[in-house]
């Protein structure tokens, strides 16, 4: 069986206030963002906060058996950025390491990978990272974008428990809705040229080129109502449970807008459901561990509870799981 031992997070150090009088900004509900250095990576942003768990003494390096890096901004189209990580880290070579690519319910997904591994005998400790930066892929006059993504970067350990913590989970993937969000330069099926540099503006007049990051807002939006709630009812009949057996939700920290839309959708007590964005933004596959780390911290989440975490997003992508927490 698995658990939950301990979460770290690290933003870095330069940060975005957005223009409190924006009518935008009260919508998304997004005061400030944290922002890459030119050369600062995401890898970089997960050593940090990789490091700020270990400097909790819960765990030694030594006893990492897998490191799984869940990022949508890799250091190079390889080598894998996990061995680089582990490289730095310091980890040990009998430890296995991977990516993979997802954005918005990386984490879930992470949770599931890491739950595998253990619970089939090939690991006892399992760090997962979550890192993204966005930043570097939008451009600064495109406020469909611009007002919302933060970088990000969370630690998360996974051990074997006498009590299981993690799960069960459902899953959804729907690749026709690839195009509201996505980054068209840069990859093999349309690789970067001068072309894709060239800014244009959209009919709202938010600029970007090929190379930036575009998302369809409404379509995401009508997307995240359209399946997280189909996803929460299946995972409720495949524990048979009801929402009222939950202590705390947790969503992706999409915007404010959204995760109020779903809620009052959800009819979700205010009290029980996280918001953890105003100061940091939509950070991505590390909303979901921030917001529960922050949640534990405010003493919102208590040992023993138990937690539905849904995540949604690019892909298109979403998962749904149940975790007890063992502080």
């Amino acid at each position: 069986m698995t658990t939950i031992k301990a979460i770290e997070y690290h933003f870095p150090t330069n940060y975005i206030t957005n223009d409190p009088h924006n009518k935008l900004t009260k919508k998304l509900g997004i005061s400030m963002r944290y922002i890459a250095e030119q050369g600062e990576t995401a890898s970089d942003l997960a050593i940090q906060a990789a490091e700020k768990l270990f400097a909790k003494g819960i765990c030694q390096k030594r006893e990492i058996d897998f490191l799984i890096f869940c990022t949508q901004a890799p250091d190079y189209i390889l080598p894998t950025t996990a061995c680089i990580i582990q490289e730095k880290l310091k980890l040990p070579t009998s430890c296995g390491a991977l990516d993979f690519n997802l954005g918005c319910s990386g984490f879930i997904y992470g949770l599931a990978l890491a739950k595998g591994l253990i619970e089939s005998g090939q690991a006892k400790k399992v760090l997962l990272l979550t890192a993204d930066t966005y930043s570097k892929f939008i451009h600064k006059d495109d406020l469909g974008t611009s007002l919302l993504f933060g970088d990000a970067a969370a630690a998360t350990l996974i051990t074997e428990s006498s009590d299981d913590g993690v799960g069960p989970f459902v899953y959804g993937t729907d690749g026709s809705g690839a195009k509201d969000l996505i980054v068209y330069a840069g990859g093999a099926r349309e690789p970067m040229d001068s072309e894709a540099l060239i800014e244009v503006a959209d009919e709202k007049g938010n600029i970007r080129t090929r190379s930036n990051l575009y998302m369809n807002g409404s379509e995401v939006f009508n997307f995240a109502m359209r399946e997280v709630p189909k996803a929460i009812a299946d995972l409720l009949n495949k524990e048979q449970t009801t929402l009222n057996d939950y202590d705390y939700f947790i969503f992706h920290q999409a915007n404010a807008y959204m995760l109020e839309a779903l809620r009052r959708r959800l009819g979700i007590d205010k009290t029980k459901f996280s918001i953890q964005l105003k100061d940091c933004g939509n950070t991505v596959s590390s909303t979901i561990p921030i917001a529960l780390k922050r949640e534990i911290e405010q003493g919102h989440i208590k040992n023993g509870d138990k937690v539905l975490l849904v995540g949604f997003g690019v892909g298109l992508s979403w998962g749904v799981c149940a975790i007890k927490v063992s502080a």
